[in-house]
């Protein structure tokens, strides 16, 4: 069995929903309380044994690399002003993991970001997150998929279930339900309308994938027109090898959207450990 030791990381997209925000900062690097999305992201990776981080990142995402790297003058100027809890948890962010940077030179859809950092990962197994999905679980979202594909040794993606009426706005998969939240995919349907099928399970930005999946990103990159999706490839592989979908465990938003990333920032601050009161009876005193 191979472990999953790697996770790609494709943060190279405008975050046009955020604009203006998004004008000048990624929009991975937009706080939820007191950490970026991206931070989060990095975490969940790490908890669930991840060892290497690589970003795949675009024009404007400097911010990124600057984030997980060490910062010597801040960090002395914390160590002499006795700011000790703050110095360690500025020091800890570089050292979580190692890191490796690539840059996709044209936004030319998700599966090509994920080719891009085809060379980091060789023939290997490896994690895939997404920068728009948080989920809070006691068991980390990517840590349930690497659990699934260690029984099954085949690509697992995160599923969710939405609202039949929402289903346009996701990538939806259907398939024979197999096991407790799990199922053996046969379809990947990218945003399809309401009549096109009865499913309601949407895929969310997690994933793990095999070398099978680079296989078919190559194979389709100079074949499709528009944007080389990540469907594209697991598409290719049905029929030929099994591909698995989970329900996750735990609280999904979206901050992707600006909604999903208003209730995040507020469901993670009142978990906060120096806020969480505060917030409570401020949202209490609210007159709604």
């Amino acid at each position: 069995m191979s472990k999953i030791r790697k996770a790609i990381l494709p943060v190279g997209g405008f975050g046009t929903r955020f604009l203006p925000a998004t004008k000048a900062q990624p929009k991975e690097m937009l706080p939820v309380v007191d950490k970026p999305i991206v931070q989060y992201l990095v975490e969940e990776a790490v908890k669930a044994g991840i060892e290497q981080i690589i970003f795949v990142t675009g024009k404007g995402k400097r911010a990124i690399e600057d984030h997980f790297d060490s910062h010597f003058e801040l960090e002395y100027l914390l160590a002499e002003k006795g700011k000790e809890e703050e110095l360690e948890k500025v020091r800890e962010i570089s050292q979580m993991a190692e890191f490796f940077f690539v840059r996709q030179k044209q936004a030319k859809g998700n599966g090509d970001a994920i080719l891009t950092a085809k060379s980091f990962i060789g023939d290997e197994p490896c994690a895939v997150l997404f920068g728009d999905d948080l989920v809070d679980s006691e068991v980390p979202a990517i840590k349930q998929l690497m659990d699934v594909y260690d029984k099954y040794q085949d690509s697992v993606i995160a599923l969710t279930e939405v609202p039949h009426n929402d289903i346009n706005k996701y990538g939806i998969i259907e398939g024979v339900n197999i096991a407790n939240n799990l199922y053996e995919i046969n379809k990947f349907i990218e945003k399809p309308q309401t009549s096109d099928t009865k499913s309601n399970l949407a895929v969310i930005g997690k994933y793990i994938i095999t070398p099978d999946v680079f296989s078919k990103l190559d194979f389709y990159k100079d074949k499709v027109k528009g944007e080389l999706g990540i469907d594209h490839a697991f598409n290719g592989l049905l029929g030929t090898k099994p591909v698995y979908g989970m329900i996750v465990d735990g609280d999904r938003y979206d901050c992707g959207d600006k909604l999903g990333y208003v209730k995040a920032t507020i469901e993670y601050g009142l978990k906060h450990d120096t806020i969480s009161d505060d917030l409570r009876n401020y949202l209490k005193a609210l007159k709604l």
